[in-house]
Parts: C-alpha cells; structure tokens; sequence
C-alpha cells in the first residue's frame, strides 16, 4: 500500500506488479530521468549567480530561440539516459532528427524510446518563474536488435507505458503515470531524495480556472471566443478565473490540484496550434486521463491522434473532464 513519505524508489519496488514489463526496467528508466532531473534543478537553482540564463544564440527546430539552460537541460538528459543503458533511442524537442542508442550490451536488447522537452518554458527563466520537463515512454514496434527508426517515435499517444513531468518551482517534483493512476513526488533538497507527497493525484470534474493566452484572442477559432466568453460571464458560479503561467507543466500542475482547463489552441498565426504533439500533448494527455482529467484538440481525443512527423503540432485543450467537454461542445456549435 503506497503511503506519503515513501522515497520514489521504494514507491517503484511496491508498485511493480502493476507494471506490465519488467519492473527493473521501469526501475532503471525513472531511476534516468530522476537523476537528469535532479541535475537539472540544481542548474535552475543557480540561474541568475551563473551564466546559465539568457538565450544561447542559437534556435532549436521549431525555429525558437534556444536558452543557455535549454542546452544544458538537453544535453544532461540525453547523457543521463544514454548512460544508464536502458533506452533505445530518443527524440528532443530540441534536436532536428531522435537520436539513436548504441547500447552497451552486446545483443542490444534495449525495447524503450523517449520522448522529452527537456526544459518547457525556458522563456520564463529570466525572470524567476516556474518552468518544467515533460517525457513520454514507449516501447519500440521495431524489431529488438536493430537500430531504433522513425516508427518507435512516431506512436499514437494511446501506446505510451509511461509519462510525467518534473515541475522546478517553489518546490521541486515529479509526477509520473505508468497506466495506473498518477503520483507525485517532492525532492527534499537536504537529502537528494524525492518523497511521495502527492498520492493518487486527481483532476476535480469541474474548476474554476480557465488558462490560456487572451493576448491572442483576436486570432483564436470563433468556438474559442465563444468560449472565453462563457467562462467570463456572469452566471451561476461564473465568471471563473484566468490564470495563465505560460509554461504548460506549471498551468498543468495547478489545474490538476485546484481544477481548471487549459487551452492552447490554433489560430490565424498558427494553423496547427503551437504544441508538439509528441513532446508535449501526449504525455499531459495521458496524465490526464489518468488523472480522470481530459485532453483533446477541440474534437478528437488526443491520444488517438496518428502522429505523421517528429515535431508535429496539434490545438490542445486539457484539463477538468467537464470543462473540457463543455469547450468541445462551443467548437462543435461553431462549426
């Protein structure tokens, strides 16, 4: 029986069984990103007393302007779970192409890939705010043995054994999803060690919170306007709460504890939305779910999504069960 206080590693060790895989290699693999993690946060930590903070003059595959911390971020979690030996292969959001493992075991016997934006809203480490990782698990389709192709990544969102995301903030956790509901951890920094804090995490089936970009409303599909407009009016327990972090693991995180939704969807400056699918939408889609939350693009469920390229993007709305179907229901009425 899972309990607060557990350390994450004895929290694997009780939960095992209900891993379909082998349970060392789920060990190992959050073992990777825990220790990455760990790093990571150390680095964030320290933005503004190092030169870790700024751009670093160079601009990632989605034509973004890389972070120094992004880099950095990027390259510990690449290191981290190469070195662990355990994954297969892995795609960045920062990287052009995924990246294929040589494993260290002669019959390369690897079966994982990982999907990660290794630091999701870098933009706000400038100024002091919450930013996040996010990665997505999935076992290879390719034959074990060879080396990893664009088929391992290119997985519907309903195939993944694994997802979460580490949020550094006031305090720094993981939360992660295996199938089975969803856990969070906090890392006592005196120690090194991640605690369970947050058993068996839940989206409340309605909120009052409502998180998206208002700057471009004048851009957004009229059954967003609509809505936006809804949330504001002044009915029953109406007009909810705008709050919008701008870094998707933070807005995330707070809509799951208090309830809320989220909204990033396409517009007349992005016909496709503005979220990859693989990086970001799926993993949160599938904590959602298991959160008993909900995620689609406004129609289609997210995790049933084909995915058709490495860094593709899709309009995303996640977040409490009923909101989400209620702003489905505004973009259907619009069509």
């Amino acid at each position: 029986m899972s309990r607060k206080n557990q350390t994450l590693g004895e929290f694997i060790i009780e939960n095992q069984a209900s891993f379909k895989y082998t349970s060392g290699e789920l060990s190992r693999l959050i073992n990777s990103i825990r220790l990455a993690a760990k790093v990571v946060n150390h680095e964030v930590n320290k933005a503004g007393l190092v030169d870790i903070i700024g751009a670093a003059g160079e601009t990632n595959i989605q034509g973004e302007d890389q972070q120094k911390l992004d880099v950095y971020a990027n390259d510990k979690f690449i290191q981290t779970l190469t070195n662990r030996n355990i994954v297969c292969g892995i795609a960045s959001e920062e990287e052009d192409d995924f990246i294929t493992i040589n494993s260290q075991d002669e019959n390369n016997n690897n079966k994982y890939v990982v999907l990660i934006d290794p630091l999701d809203g870098s933009s706000n480490i400038d100024v002091n705010v919450s930013v996040g990782t996010i990665f997505s698990v999935y076992r290879r389709v390719t034959p074990v043995g060879t080396p990893v192709q664009l088929e391992d990544f290119l997985q519907k969102g309903n195939q993944q054994v694994a997802a979460g995301y580490v949020v550094y903030g006031t305090s720094t956790m993981l939360v992660y999803t295996t199938g089975h509901g969803v856990n969070g951890f906090t890392l006592n920094p005196a120690i090194g060690t991640f605690y369970l804090s947050h058993p068996n995490m839940t989206f409340p089936t309605d909120g009052k919170i409502y998180s998206v970009n208002e700057g471009n409303y004048i851009h957004f599909p009229q059954g967003i306007k609509d809505y936006i407009k809804y949330c504001q009016m002044e009915e029953g327990d109406r007009p909810y709460t705008s709050r919008y972090i701008g870094s998707l693991v933070s807005d995330f995180h707070r809509n799951m504890i208090k309830g809320g939704i989220y909204l990033y969807p396409k517009s007349s400056k992005t016909s496709n939305g503005k979220l990859r699918l693989l990086y970001e939408c799926n993993p949160m889609a599938f904590l959602a779910e298991q959160a008993q939350g909900k995620a689609s693009d406004g129609f289609t469920r997210i995790l049933d999504i084909e995915p058709t390229e490495l860094h593709q993007r899709v309009p995303f709305i996640c977040g409490s069960k009923n909101m989400v179907e209620k702003a489905e229901e505004f973009m259907r009425l619009a069509t």
